[in-house]
């Protein structure tokens, strides 16, 4: 029996899915930051990145069809305007493009853990090593630029330390104990994330069209604002430096490069793949406070969420992805 014949399960079937619609609209904003983008160093790992995705999209087109399901819509040359003026510097960009690339990552390896026909498998380790490639390549550019941040320095302890109170994990009731390692690791890389949150939504905001997708992304903008200033104040308490703010990298054009419908599903994309962010930090979280701070945080998350998917069901942006069969609906159109 040929292996590469085999039908696709469900979970690759949608893992297909996402990783079409959320890599058209990335996709989208490359096609448009490719532009406007000055530094030839910079346009040439956006030249790079440009090819690797319309070769993975053909490769996730003939995946699709072959099943026999329909190609999802995603985004386009119609959700860009190339002639917009300039909304973000290059520094900017470079930054976008390895953030975005670590999303694609852990994309793709979500995807291969659930992949089983043989064919998929060798796609989705050639996407991961795609996503590596890329990665390297824009730490480097950054670090050459000047322009990484890189997490706290730690000095040495002398030994191996063990645990030897329960006052390790106190943070609400007396005085907490320094942040360790392991939840630095999700503080910092939720930081970051939510600069990223906060600069495209202030960006959008100034040229999305209409006024409830504004008045949306200012308030999303505002939710990633206190998010940075909560964990800022978690990160200043231990006398740590945090990341800086990206927002000088906006300019002041409210010409939009982009559809709403971009905009919006963009910021949606975000804050929902925050949640697995903050539900890592919170699973490594060994400090009371910072356990409810997640809390806090992925309750406010699900409520953004849920304004958002009112907004995009409302504009009929938010398309559908392939359904369980509705064996009841079956059986009432035989009777």
């Amino acid at each position: 029996m040929d292996k590469d014949k085999i039908q696709l399960t469900s979970s690759e079937i949608g893992t297909l899915w996402g990783e079409y619609v959320n890599g058209t609209m990335i996709d989208a904003v490359n096609r448009y930051m490719f532009t406007i983008i000055e530094d030839e160093s910079i346009k040439a790992i956006f030249a790079d990145a440009l090819a690797t995705f319309e070769k993975q999209k053909n490769q996730m087109v003939t995946f699709l069809k072959n099943e026999g399901f329909p190609v999802p819509v995603g985004f386009s040359e119609a959700d860009i305007n190339k002639g917009a003026k300039r909304l973000f510097s290059d520094t900017f960009c470079l930054n976008y493009l390895h953030i975005m690339t670590l999303h694609g990552m852990t994309g793709h390896i979500t995807a291969l853990g659930v992949a089983v026909r043989k064919d998929l498998r060798d796609f989705y380790d050639s996407c991961d090593n795609d996503g590596k490639r890329m990665y390297h390549q824009t730490i480097e550019l950054l670090l050459e630029k000047g322009s990484f941040q890189r997490d706290p320095l730690f000095y040495p302890a002398k030994h191996p330390e063990f645990i030897v109170s329960k006052d390790f994990t106190d943070g609400i009731f007396g005085k907490a104990r320094s942040l360790s390692a392991t939840e630095i690791i999700s503080i910092s890389f939720n930081v970051k994330k939510n600069i990223m949150a906060k600069t495209l939504s202030i960006a959008f905001s100034q040229v999305a069209h209409s006024k409830e997708v504004r008045k949306f992304l200012t308030e999303s903008e505002k939710t990633a604002d206190q998010q940075i200033q909560t964990f800022s104040k978690i990160m200043h308490e231990d006398n740590l430096p945090v990341p800086t703010s990206w927002e000088a990298e906006v300019t002041t054009s409210t010409d939009a490069p982009f559809s709403d419908k971009l905009m919006m599903y963009h910021t949606g994309f975000l804050f929902q793949a925050a949640q697995v962010y903050h539900g890592t930090g919170l699973a490594s979280a060994m400090r009371t406070d910072l356990i409810a701070t997640y809390e806090t945080i992925i309750l406010k998350n699900l409520m953004v969420t849920k304004k958002w998917f009112d907004i995009m069901e409302k504009n009929n942006w938010l398309e559908q992805p392939p359904l369980a069969p509705n064996r009841k609906e079956l059986a009432n159109d035989n009777q």
